[in-house]
């Protein structure tokens, strides 16, 4: 019973201590404005959903979302003048089943050299058969 009486008193004197520093700061005129003023610039700034915070991050975004476009865009245009030239010449559809495909003619053989890391391991796999 003495020991809660105890913190009864010093929860009373910190209150009071407390109290009179607010008092303090509440007389002071300019205070008042630089607080809100913070307190203003802290949510504008940082917490609220339209934040400057989240207008950077949302611009950077767009920005590599632009890039991206770009490149898709150069991308679709070498495709569709691959396709043009691959439905106006037929030299040109024999040579890509030959360079990509590996098709041959009757009297043909081809022979895939490659430089890749693994040149000491068998190209076939395991189920395959060499003719």
């Amino acid at each position: 019973m003495n020991y809660f009486v105890i913190l009864q008193t010093e929860s009373k004197k910190r209150m009071k201590k407390v109290k009179q520093i607010l008092s303090r700061i509440y007389h002071i005129p300019a205070l008042k404005y630089v607080v809100v003023t913070v307190i203003g610039v802290v949510l504008i700034g940082f917490v609220d959903e339209n934040s400057v915070w989240h207008h950077m991050v949302n611009k950077q975004r767009i920005n590599e979302l632009q890039e991206e476009i770009d490149e898709y865009t150069t991308q679709n245009k070498n495709d569709q003048a691959q396709i043009k030239k691959l439905d106006s010449d037929p030299k040109a559809i024999k040579k890509i089943a030959r360079e990509r495909y590996f098709m041959k003619a009757d009297n043909e053989d081809i022979f895939v050299l490659s430089d890749d890391e693994n040149t000491g391991k068998s190209i076939l796999n395991d189920d395959e058969t060499a003719e």
